[in-house]
């Protein structure tokens, strides 16, 4: 398993974590009317906490794994050599380590915040500095994270097509990308477009409303950014919801794999329908020489 692997399988990992978390109060709302936010103190800031340091760590995993295939799609031997799983898990452990502790200071300004006498939300305080500050922050990550998987993204193709146009005979001097590896990233590819587009969609809302929140909006007005601003939020969410389908459907290997496995669930034996196969195959190439010899002797 190369080190790219690792960072793709982080980011799965994370994006899975993060949906359990998602999910887990929408199912305890509808399965036991319980409101998980608003019921105890110590949850409201957990899930918040959980939710802003996993929408974080996707994207950094999915920056280091581009990282890793620009290394590994070098001309340059030496450059190559620091693709490793060694700096996959150095690295990896180091930005896990520092989104844990970054957002820890959620856990002490989030809080149940009554908006009126019986209406209870897990919140931080609408006014001050810290929800504008929150706010901004997140805007500029979001809009850094982007930019930098498109400037990743667009220097791994043109090293990626200069591997290609070198003759056959000399790629063994240049490089160490297999098929699987192309599959990779190609894959890689498609989850950078992904995340960038409709990430970039979310926080171009984000700036609008930020810099039009102080004027006077219209019932009209209001209802259609409010309608936009829905949109951008779920567009947001698509990328951590979409990965089974981009490797479904951009990798020959992952198909046959996920083919594998669901004969394995069936309980079919997959190589034995292959060879059965093969075996009606020749068995059907037998007949068509057998019929072809009978023609030939009855014509003489």
């Amino acid at each position: 398993m190369s080190s790219s692997t690792d960072y793709i399988v982080q980011v799965l990992n994370e994006i899975t974590i993060y949906l359990y978390r998602c999910v887990a109060p929408i199912l305890y709302i509808t399965g036991f009317d319980i409101n998980v936010y608003d019921s105890s103190v110590a949850l409201c800031k957990l899930l918040y906490y959980v939710s802003y340091t996993f929408t974080k760590l996707p994207p950094t995993a999915l920056i280091l794994a581009s990282i890793d295939r620009l290394l590994l799609s070098s001309q340059n031997v030496n450059i190559r050599l620091y693709s490793s799983k060694r700096l996959a898990y150095f690295s990896l452990s180091i930005t896990t380590a520092f989104w844990v502790v970054f957002y820890i200071h959620t856990l002490i300004e989030v809080n149940i915040v009554q908006l009126y006498p019986s209406v209870f939300i897990c919140y931080y305080a609408s006014s001050g500095f810290y929800p504008e500050f929150m706010t901004v922050f997140s805007l500029v990550v979001n809009i850094s994270f982007s930019v930098t998987l498109i400037i990743l993204s667009l220097i791994a193709f043109k090293n990626a097509r200069q591997l290609r146009c070198v003759p056959r005979q000399q790629r063994h001097q240049f490089r160490t990308m297999n098929k699987k590896d192309f599959q990779l990233l190609r894959c890689l590819y498609a989850l950078d477009i992904v995340y960038i587009s409709l990430t970039l969609f979310a926080a171009i809302s984000n700036v609008y409303q930020a810099s039009t929140q102080d004027e006077i909006h219209t019932p009209l007005r209001s209802a259609i950014e409010n309608f936009l601003g829905g949109i951008a939020a779920f567009s947001y969410h698509i990328p951590f919801c979409i990965s089974f389908f981009i490797f479904l459907f951009v990798s020959k290997a992952f198909r046959q794999e996920m083919k594998h496995l669901m004969y394995k669930m069936c309980g079919k034996d997959q190589m034995g329908m292959h060879e059965q196969g093969n075996i009606q195959l020749h068995d059907r190439r037998d007949n068509k020489d057998l019929n072809i010899v009978i023609n030939v002797v009855s014509t003489v």
